[in-house]
């Protein structure tokens, strides 16, 4: 992705100065993300990300702030917020938000190994746990309450007649009493960095969380990081792989299992919604205007599997 926003040196130097980082030794642009300006910074021999906030308004920025440091204070390890000079977690720069966290060495990779997978899980897991703070929302962004924002739109009849018989699949599992907590929401290959040695592993971007069944999370994640080696089905190896590292912390109850295919499915609709919406109405991009097809796909395929697919694990 290119950057929105251009950092000359003395940008750089200037902002830094303000979170106390001095003296700076490099800095580089960093590829990947749809709403931020990312730059690598190294300071006195630690390195940081610098992040521009394009869309997010200075209070939303704040709030993902604080949520970043409600999670490091509940021991779960993702990334850390260095605050400016004053105490503040966000700077307002040019009329737009920016952060700084500590970069977090390590790598992003579309292919899990089978412990990497169980790592996911217990990450997952342990995130389910926390006790969710009051201004988490109860709905997830993309989630079935919005399916209706594409009426706002001239649309795809074909496509909106797919979003509403996966809909239709989906009522009964409402209306089953399931845990609901704090959740991720958007567990995809590249919002975790798997360290070095492939000993652990860090989920980033918490702009999605809420307070919602933690199912849905699980469903997410099988559909962003249980994918086959081309990337087109799901593996129902790595499914296993995934499901045992979380059960390391958590057992899901008999319910939950039973509704774990209807979420996934759920899952794989509200992305597929969302890449819909937001490439070719909200945010219109010719280069992605199909990119909702992939997940569209792999969604179908889930609901092919049996229905005890992902419980007899």
């Amino acid at each position: 992705m290119a950057n929105y926003t251009s950092l000359s040196q003395s940008d750089i130097r200037s902002i830094s100065s303000k979170f106390n980082l001095n003296k700076i030794d490099s800095f580089s642009s960093l590829e990947g993300g749809l709403e931020n300006t990312n730059y690598k910074i190294k300071s006195n021999g630690v390195s940081y990300v610098l992040s521009i906030c394009e869309q997010k308004s200075f209070e939303k920025a704040r709030e993902l702030a604080l949520l970043l440091e409600y999670l490091n204070q509940n021991n779960f390890y993702t990334s850390k917020i260095i605050n400016t000079k004053k105490g503040n977690p966000v700077l307002l720069w040019n009329k737009k938000p920016i952060m700084i966290k500590k970069y977090i060495e390590g790598k992003i990779e579309k292919n899990f190994s089978e412990n990497v997978l169980k790592l996911i899980g217990e990450q997952i897991a342990k995130l389910h746990i926390i006790l969710p703070p009051s201004y988490l929302p109860n709905q997830v962004n993309y989630g079935k309450e919005k399916f209706e924002n594409l009426k706002k739109y001239e649309n795809n009849l074909e496509f909106q007649i797919w979003l509403n018989n996966k809909l239709e699949y989906l009522k009964p599992f409402f209306k089953i009493n399931l845990t609901k907590s704090f959740i991720h929401s958007d567990v995809f290959y590249d919002n975790i960095i798997v360290s070095n040695d492939n000993l652990s592993v860090t989920i980033m971007d918490f702009e999605e969380s809420a307070f919602y069944y933690r199912i849905y999370d699980v469903g997410m994640a099988i559909i962003g990081v249980c994918r086959d080696d081309n990337l087109n089905n799901i593996d129902l190896d790595k499914v296993k792989n995934l499901l045992n590292g979380y059960k390391n912390i958590i057992n899901l109850s008999e319910n939950e299992l039973k509704s774990l295919k209807a979420f996934t499915i759920y899952a794989g609709a509200s992305m597929t919604f969302w890449r819909y919406l937001n490439f070719n109405f909200t945010k219109p991009n010719s280069l992605l205007s199909n990119h909702y097809l992939e997940l569209k796909n792999l969604t179908d395929f889930v609901e092919m599997l049996p229905e005890d697919a992902f419980n007899k694990f």
